[in-house]
């Protein structure tokens, strides 16, 4: 496009570039998110298809931005790393940012109804997002491990908060039972008085998702002969593990390359 007398506006844009050699993670937050599992009816304390659906999002905006390596999730957040060597639009923040956050929030809308049927979605769901870069392998693996501890901690919480509510008390009555306790005390409040073992409750509600691309088998037909062909591709899958110990990055070095 030929220069104008208007483009000197562009003097006004701020340069917003990440330094160089640092992880980067965009991590998206839902924005009112209390309020909108409450007008669709979420299931409580996890609503499998809630989680479920943002896996999916995650997947999908893995699968069109290619340096994203891996991402983690919980509850109504994900974190999507992208590794010291990107040089994803420039490293400009916003550009980042942005991008990946809408990316997100068009599935979330498009697929909703793979995942919730016929319930209607009510009006649409909003994300927030930002970007944080992380000089070190240890301040990236201490930032995941943070978003794991956090989702244990939550989990637990609701968990022994829903199950009260569930045996007859009021939301207020749970409130109070809870106040004070420590882990080891809804533990034993789950198991005491509702018969629940909270380490047998499935992995995806206690470790959240992490997800990783990992070879994979798919069989796709050849345009040429017709035939089905069967090819190894590296797909976003999402895993149900501990990452805070180190087992799982020593069998995956080449994650923090």
């Amino acid at each position: 496009m030929a220069n104008s007398k208007y483009e000197y506006v562009r003097q006004f844009e701020t340069v917003d570039k990440i330094i160089p050699n640092t992880w980067l993670v965009v991590r998206i937050d839902g924005r009112g998110f209390h309020r909108f599992s409450q007008q669709h009816a979420f299931d409580k304390p996890n609503d499998r298809r809630a989680i479920d659906l943002m896996n999916r999002c995650a997947v999908e905006v893995m699968k069109d931005i290619k340096d994203i390596t891996m991402a983690y999730g919980q509850s109504d957040e994900y974190s999507f790393v992208l590794p010291k060597s990107s040089n994803l639009y420039a490293r400009r923040a916003s550009k980042i940012s942005s991008t990946i956050v809408s990316m997100f929030a068009a599935n979330y809308v498009m697929r909703w109804s793979e995942y919730f049927g016929n319930v209607t979605l009510q009006y649409p769901p909003c994300f927030d997002s930002r970007v944080v870069c992380y000089p070190s392998d240890q301040n990236l693996r201490d930032y995941l491990s943070w978003r794991q501890a956090d989702c244990h901690i939550n989990n637990l919480y609701n968990t022994t908060f829903w199950a009260i509510v569930h045996s007859g008390k009021t939301e207020t009555q749970a409130e109070e039972d809870l106040r004070g306790t420590f882990s080891k005390d809804k533990h034993e409040i789950l198991f005491t008085q509702h018969d629940i073992n909270y380490n047998n409750i499935e992995q995806i509600y206690r470790k959240g998702s992490f997800i990783i691309r990992q070879k994979t088998k798919v069989t796709s037909i050849s345009p040429n002969t017709g035939e089905p062909v069967e090819r190894i591709k590296l797909i976003p899958t999402p895993l149900h593990i501990d990452i805070i110990g180190d087992a799982f990055w020593t069998e995956h070095p080449d994650l923090l390359k």
